[in-house]
């Protein structure tokens, strides 16, 4: 893990899925800076962006954003400063492509401007917040938030477990941007599916501040049963080798080449309002009226009525409300990607034929 990471990241923890592994790194974070070299008690916030997912636990509930998941569990969670979303799709008024990326950097900056002497961590999903809908970055946002969390002396915790291994053409979604966060969280394609297991590694700064005597109890008191389960690690060094030997991410280029030729035409629909993504990880969000980018209502279930249609052709895809979510595993073949694209502008068709 060490060796595929971005740099710095020379410790890692084990846990069993990835609400688990954020929950280490944030209680990682907050237990840091209370044994850092000058450590500070006042640093008990974490910042988290709009409509962000990262996890069902109950820490990992509330650096989330998502309402709709987690507003039942309200009383439950602790209070986290919010960012807006920082989306390329609805951009606010007198915002272009071009102005976004300072526009949602420059509030980061004020927020911690304001705030860093309290806040512990940043959290963000890398890139593309997976579960708001595929909601894209723009480009520079991360490098420019790993600058300003240097800046303001916080931490930056990168949760790659939907992005990472290989979904977005590169293996962790942080090096598009030649990042290297404090703290990195992964799981899901670690072991391929196939057994349980997550990850959270930590840089050596973070690292030394759990070191002491014995009587200083500095340890990090988290650990779970199955945590480092032997079985768990070798199917993950099974599915790293075959990262290796298959070369998956070279074979991946035109896979997403093949897939993006489908969505270039899918662009067109008229009720294709946008699509967005990276490397094998996509959304396409079905719109009233393109033109003012109107939604559908959510209770028509337009994204739903599409994969309905596409499991009738053996395509399995997931709704997240008007948006049609595209993630084929990283071994799928050309034809396959053929067949989906096929089955989804069909599905695009009928769904919104009414």
């Amino acid at each position: 893990m060490v060796d595929i990471t971005p740099d710095g990241l020379n410790h890692v923890f084990f846990s069993s899925d990835g609400s688990s592994s954020v929950e280490v790194a944030l209680k990682m974070a907050f237990q840091f800076w209370r044994q850092c070299d000058g450590g500070s008690t006042g640093k008990t916030k974490y910042l988290a962006l709009g409509e962000a997912y990262h996890g069902d636990s109950l820490g990992s509930v509330s650096v989330g954003g998502m309402s709709l998941f987690h507003e039942t569990f309200g009383p439950l969670l602790f209070d986290v400063i919010r960012l807006p979303t920082p989306r390329m799709y609805r951009l606010p008024a007198g915002v272009t492509a071009a102005t976004a990326c300072p526009y949602y950097l420059s509030q980061l900056e004020s927020i911690l401007q304001q705030r860093h002497r309290e806040i512990a961590a940043l959290v963000i999903e890398p890139l593309i917040q997976g579960a708001a809908g595929m909601v894209t970055h723009p480009d520079g946002y991360l490098r420019g938030v790993r600058e300003l969390t240097r800046k303001y002396d916080v931490l930056m915790i990168a949760d790659e477990v939907a992005v990472g291994f290989g979904r977005t053409g590169r293996m962790f979604a942080c090096e598009h941007e030649d990042v290297s966060p404090d703290i990195l969280c992964a799981g899901k394609g670690l072991t391929g599916g196939y057994l349980p297991m997550a990850v959270t590694l930590a840089s050596d700064q973070v690292w030394n501040a759990f070191l002491g005597e014995y009587a200083e109890a500095k340890t990090f008191f988290h650990g779970h049963t199955y945590g480092g389960n032997p079985l768990a690690a070798a199917a993950a060094m099974a599915t790293l080798d075959v990262f290796e030997e298959e070369q998956t991410l070279t074979a991946m280029e035109a896979k997403v080449e093949r897939l993006t030729q489908h969505l270039e035409r899918l662009a067109q629909h008229p009720h294709v309002g946008d699509i967005r993504g990276r490397g094998l990880m996509t959304g396409i969000e079905l719109v009233r009226d393109r033109e003012t980018t109107e939604p559908y209502a959510w209770a028509e279930k337009r994204g739903m009525r599409v994969c309905q249609y596409a499991l009738t052709q053996g395509v399995w895809l997931r709704p997240l409300g008007n948006v049609v979510i595209l993630m084929p595993p990283l071994a799928i073949g050309l034809d396959d990607l053929d067949r989906i694209g096929t089955a989804v502008a069909a599905g695009i068709d009928i769904a919104t034929a009414d």
